[in-house]
């Protein structure tokens, strides 16, 4: 295979994988956001992260891989982006970090305000994330200024544009809508309904704030014919699950609500393309498919190996998801099982 060509596959695959991170870890976010604000009690509250209790840490997969791919595939991208970008991404490190920990130590004692923090640093770090991944993938479509060198020149300040910031508010909105859809396709009961009620809602507002971001999005820094497509994905996405979940069809409305984010992340990469990293100030500096690439012979061992874990994997993901497809209810939701609070103060 050719140079460039291996580099257009790597490209393409590096898609998919933010793709398959953004539509699984997506829905994750959209229930940590809505932990607190769809929830009535500690059982419920329960209930919500036992809909996600089995798999939230295997779709984070998908974003080591992606991070991995990139280095690989593109040294010059990775660089370039990670140095740039590195408080947005810290921010975000950190909000997983703590996001992860909460889910771990929310149940480790038997106390009210205990699990009241915890579900704060468990709706943070879905917030946080949400927006700031909105508002990184804006700036790479938009642009940023790099030197001659491919070193980043922009300011902090200079990422938060408001073509960034509608990014951000789009994949928020997109993921409540997302997170709301499967809180309604994995529970059953009155919180079901209410989840139903509630995706209603945020379907529409994410229906009004999308349509604005692909709309800028492909006549101002796409102006490519194709991507038009992933618009109208992305917008018919968005529609059918509004109707879909009115129907009190949650499956369906849970597949559209995925189209919906494979079509702007398809729009963000076309929209892109050639460049992996625009640069506003001068497009010779452009960090492009070609000039950000590995080797040839990284790229050809790298496909190599992908071929052949990649069936692996989603097989293995796949089963997961099928092991724990069942309907969650909070009647079912067993006491509290953590330490008293004295009991742990006593230990120490």
């Amino acid at each position: 295979m050719e140079p460039h060509t291996l580099a257009i596959v790597w490209f393409v695959l590096i898609a998919v994988l933010w793709a398959g991170y953004l539509v699984l870890e997506g829905f994750d976010f959209g229930v940590g956001m809505l932990l607190r604000p769809l929830s009535r009690d500690d059982t419920e509250r329960r209930l919500v992260i036992n809909t996600i209790g089995p798999v939230w840490d295997g779709n984070e997969v998908w974003l080591l891989v992606a991070g991995g791919a990139t280095f690989a595939a593109f040294p010059e991208w990775y660089a370039t982006m990670f140095s740039g970008f590195y408080l947005p991404l810290l921010l975000i490190l950190v909000a997983l970090i703590i996001r992860a920990v909460a889910f771990e130590y929310r149940g480790k004692i038997d106390d009210d305000t205990w699990r009241n923090r915890w579900d704060w640093a468990i709706t943070f770090g879905s917030w946080l994330p949400a927006v700031l991944w909105g508002v990184a993938f804006g700036n790479l479509v938009r642009g940023v200024e790099l030197d001659a060198d491919h070193q980043m020149t922009s300011a902090f300040v200079d990422l938060l544009n408001p073509y960034a910031l509608l990014g951000g508010a789009t994949t928020a909105l997109l993921f409540l809508t997302h997170g709301a859809i499967f809180l309604a396709l994995k529970t059953d009961g009155e919180f079901r309904h209410r989840a139903r009620r509630l995706a209603q809602r945020l379907a529409v507002a994410s229906a009004g704030v999308a349509a604005v971001f692909v709309l800028w999005t492909q006549l101002e820094h796409s102006g490519k014919t194709w991507t038009w497509g992933a618009v109208a994905l992305a917008a018919a996405g968005v529609v059918a699950a509004l109707l879909a979940i009115r129907a009190g069809r949650e499956g369906w409305a849970f597949a559209a609500s995925t189209a919906a984010v494979i079509g702007a992340v398809v729009l963000i990469f076309g929209s892109m393309y050639p460049d992996v990293m625009p640069a506003i100030n001068d497009p010779a500096n452009s960090l492009t498919v070609a000039n950000a690439s590995a080797t040839p012979k990284t790229l050809t061992i790298m496909t190599w190996v992908a071929g052949f874990l990649t069936p692996l994997v989603l097989t293995y993901q796949g089963w997961t998801y099928w092991v724990f497809r069942k309907r969650l209810t909070a009647d079912r939701i067993p006491a509290p099982v953590g330490l008293p609070l004295r009991a742990e103060a006593g230990r120490r």
